[in-house]
This record gives C-alpha cells, sequence and structure tokens, in this order.
C-alpha cells in the first residue's frame, strides 16, 4: 500500500478542478434562471457573489498556505477551534452536500441522455455507468484523476464560451432572434442583488481544489493562481452564454424553465444545439461528480489520518489514491440513484439546504484566518490576505446576509431552512458522540500547528515538492 500522496498536479490540472465542480449542470440552470428572473442586471447579483466568493477564497488560499495538506478545511480548523467544529465543518459543508448534489447529477446525466440520444433507455443504466466510470479513474490516482478533468474541463468552459460567442456574433444561425440590447446602463439593476445567494451557486465550489494541496506543485503558489484564474474564466464565460441566452429565449421562458441551457441551445441552433447543450449537460455532470468524489476523498483521508473517522478512509492503494472514500462516495451515489431517490425534483430542495451548510462553512473558514492570525502571528503563511482581518469580516456579514435570504419565496425558504437545520443538527450529534466518546478528547482542544506541519504523513521527499 502506498504510504504518501505524491506531488503531481500542476496548474492546469488544479485549475481544471475548480473550473470542473463550478461549471455543473445545476450551475447552467441558475443560471439561466438567473438571467430569466433578473433580466440583464443580473450581473450586479453575479459581481456580489463573485466578491463575496473572493473573500472566501482569499481566506482558504491563506489556509492552504499554511498547512498544505490533504484534510482542506477540516484540517484548518484542528488548531483554531479543534475536532468538534473540523468534523462539522467537513460532514456539513462537503460530504452531506456531495451525496444529494452528486447523486442529482448523476441521475440528471442519465435523463438528459436518454431524451436527448436514446429515448426508451432507462436513464438509471446511465447514471450508474458513469458513476462506476468516474470512480473507477479516481481509484488510478490524482494523474488520472487531473488528466479527465482537464479534459472535461476544456470541453465545457470551451462550449459554454464558443455558443455565447455564437450567439452574440450576429452570424446568421437557424434560430431567431428576439428584440434585446447587451447595454445594462438603462435598467437598474439595484433590485436584482435579492438574486445573490442563486448568483453565488455560478462560483461556489472552486476551494475543492484545497483538498488536493499534498498532491500540487509548489501549492503556495500554484492555489492561489488556479483559483484566480478559474474565477475570472467562470465569470466570463457565464456572462457570454447568459446575455446570448436572453438573445433567443424571451426571460420568462428562461425564468421557468427546468433546463434554460437546452432550451437556449435549441432556439438558437435547432437540433443541432440540442444534441450539443446534451453532451455539455452530460460532461457537466461529469465533471462535478469527478471533483466531488476526488477532493471530499481526500477529506475523508485527513479525517481518518487524524482518528475523526475510521482509520480505514486513511488508507492509499498502490496508486497513491484514498480508495476508501472513493468506493464509499461513489457507493452512496449509487444507492440513491438506483433507489430512484435521486431525481432533479426530489433532491433539489436538499440541495439548497446543503448550500446553506456549505455556506455555514465558508464562515467557519473566516473565523479559522482570524483566529490563527492571532494565535500563530509568526506562522510561515505562503499567501497572506491583506488588510488584516477586513476580508474575513466582511465576508462573514455577506455570507450571513446570504444565509437569510436564501430564496425570495417564503414558503421555499421554510423548507430550505428546515433541513438546513436538520443537516446540521445531526452533523453536531455526530461529531459531538465521535470526539467525546471515540477520541476521548474535549470538543474543542486544538492541535498545535507544529504538529499538523511537521506530521509524518505530510511530509514528502525533496523531489516531490520540486518536481
Amino acid at each position: 500500500m502506498g504510504k504518501q500522496l505524491r506531488r503531481t498536479m500542476g496548474l492546469w490540472g488544479t485549475t481544471a478542478t475548480g473550473v470542473g465542480i463550478v461549471v455543473s449542470s445545476s450551475a447552467l440552470v441558475s443560471l439561466g434562471q438567473g438571467f430569466g428572473a433578473g433580466g440583464k442586471p443580473f450581473v450586479f447579483a453575479m459581481l456580489a457573489a463573485l466578491i463575496l466568493m473572493v473573500f472566501s477564497y482569499i481566506s482558504f488560499t491563506e489556509l492552504a498556505g499554511m498547512m498544505p495538506v490533504a484534510g482542506g478545511i477540516n484540517h484548518y480548523t484542528l488548531p483554531a477551534m479543534g475536532p468538534f467544529v473540523g468534523i462539522i465543518s467537513v460532514i456539513s459543508g462537503y460530504f452531506l452536500v456531495s451525496i444529494f448534489s452528486g447523486a442529482a447529477e448523476a441521475a440528471i446525466a442519465g435523463m438528459i441522455f436518454t431524451d436527448v440520444f436514446a429515448p426508451g433507455l432507462n436513464p438509471i443504466i446511465v447514471a450508474v455507468i458513469i458513476t462506476v466510470i468516474i470512480a473507477s479513474v479516481n481509484v488510478l490516482g490524482v494523474k488520472a484523476y487531473s488528466s479527465l478533468q482537464l479534459a472535461l474541463t476544456i470541453i465545457l468552459i470551451g462550449s459554454t464560451v464558443v455558443l455565447g460567442i455564437l450567439g452574440l456574433s450576429g452570424i446568421e444561425l437557424p434560430g431567431e432572434p428576439i428584440d434585446f440590447s447587451i447595454s445594462v446602463a438603462s435598467e437598474t439593476g439595484l433590485g436584482v442583488l435579492g438574486l445573490t445567494a442563486l448568483a453565488i451557486w455560478l462560483f461556489i465550489g472552486i476551494e475543492f481544489i484545497t483538498p488536493l494541496a499534498e498532491e500540487i506543485k509548489r501549492p503556495n503558489l500554484t492555489i492561489p493562481i488556479a483559483i484566480g484564474i478559474g474565477l475570472v474564466v467562470i465569470f466570463i464565460a457565464n456572462i457570454l452564454f447568459g446575455f446570448a441566452s436572453m438573445k433567443y429565449v424571451p426571460l420568462e421562458t428562461l425564468a421557468g424553465s427546468a433546463s434554460p441551457h437546452v432550451v437556449f441551445a435549441t432556439a438558437m441552433l435547432g437540433k443541432t444545439g440540442q444534441v450539443w447543450m446534451g453532451i455539455v449537460a452530460i460532461f457537466a455532470t461529469t465533471s462535478t461528480m469527478n471533483t466531488i468524489i476526488g477532493s471530499v476523498a481526500r477529506m475523508l483521508y485527513g479525517m481518518g489520518q487524524r482518528g475523526q473517522l475510521p482509520k480505514f478512509f486513511g488508507k492509499l492503494n498502490r496508486f497513491g489514491a484514498p480508495w476508501v472514500g472513493v468506493v464509499f462516495l461513489s457507493s452512496l451515489f449509487l444507492i440513491f440513484v438506483i433507489s430512484g431517490t435521486a431525481t432533479g425534483e426530489t433532491v433539489a430542495i436538499f440541495i439548497l439546504a446543503g448550500c446553506f451548510c456549505w455556506l455555514v462553512t465558508y464562515c467557519i473558514a473566516h473565523i479559522d484566518v482570524m483566529i490563527l492570525r492571532f494565535k500563530y502571528p509568526q506562522a510561515k503563511r505562503g499567501f497572506k490576505s491583506p488588510f488584516g482581518i477586513t476580508i474575513q469580516l466582511l465576508g462573514l456579514v455577506g455570507m450571513i446576509y446570504v444565509m437569510l435570504n436564501m430564496h425570495p419565496d417564503a414558503a421555499v425558504a421554510k423548507e430550505i431552512y428546515k433541513y438546513s437545520l436538520l443537516f446540521l443538527a445531526l452533523t453536531v450529534l455526530y461529531a459531538a458522540c465521535w470526539v467525546k466518546f471515540k477520541m476521548k478528547k474535549p470538543l474543542f482542544e486544538t492541535v498545535p500547528l507544529e504538529e499538523l506541519i511537521n506530521d509524518p504523513n505530510n511530509k514528502k521527499d525533496d523531489k516531490e515538492k520540486t518536481a
């Protein structure tokens, strides 16, 4: 069995990981519905969301620079608030969200494939095949994972940008444009800030890069560059695609459609557009699932190494992959898909509730940075966020605002908060019992930063560090 993760992942594979989790089927739906609900001023909501996410990613980058280890947010929280909060940050913000959204993405891919390419085929079969393929790639290690992710990301971003440029270019296409103007100067845009929670879904998750820190070459430099490139690429691609969508599809149609991206591509290019977007949607789902399995498995690996989960989660196979986490996550996806629980309709509310829990984890990251600034002011930081802790304070306020305004419909918001609190309550119960009775430690007993940095499991030979 391999004993150490190896640094083999470069800048483009790292960037592809961040972009790949963000450009998902659900994000394409959110993009179309956002522009449908807010019109061109939705770009202001996107900017507000982007700023909040930049604040969060600045905090994650500083934390990853201090502790370039596989545990991600859990390891960052151990020296700040202890194992109890560390477990909550991973289980609520990533594990639960990943189970529901990953299974839903697999089911959606199956449905799109059968609708566009193979009517009559059971979509569960397609979903199972996709899940098994992705799990197999991840078991082969980070090189196989990275290669698949890079290819998928190039296809996704390339298609999104090309479709957007085609729609805005003025080239004669099969579809008939409707009255449209790119200018937003004549529209107020202020009221659309209420859609910021929806816009955040267009950027959320790029910090999935950080759990791969032990396998990234020169992580202190590569991680912030990859996050910056990823955010810029996603923002530009979304604007092009969103504005082109409004050129060919009425706003009310975009707002009310369950697949506005497919509606747009079909309206612009006819059957060719439907097939093209069908392929893009399937690749988007595959990319999202690949990143979820690859990153969350490494979070579970880090927790297994620290005794916060059963020790077998901390095992690596001969390819240097955390295979137990990969198989565990993939198996849960399959259970949800085969049972019929995971459909776009049945788990939509769970995904939104999971998003709430995800934002809780972002708040924890901001708090981690502030606490560690005071506890370890002289600690080596590969990247240090500017202006003291101002960014962290602003990020906290912004995230709390979004969490209190998750949905404009009061009935839907009530359901979101109900399940969010249920997720958090179950996580708190598990974390408290595990730390108290299994680990036999105080809930908030912190781990010295030096212990995490100097852990033999996190050491690499010089060749791996400089490769």
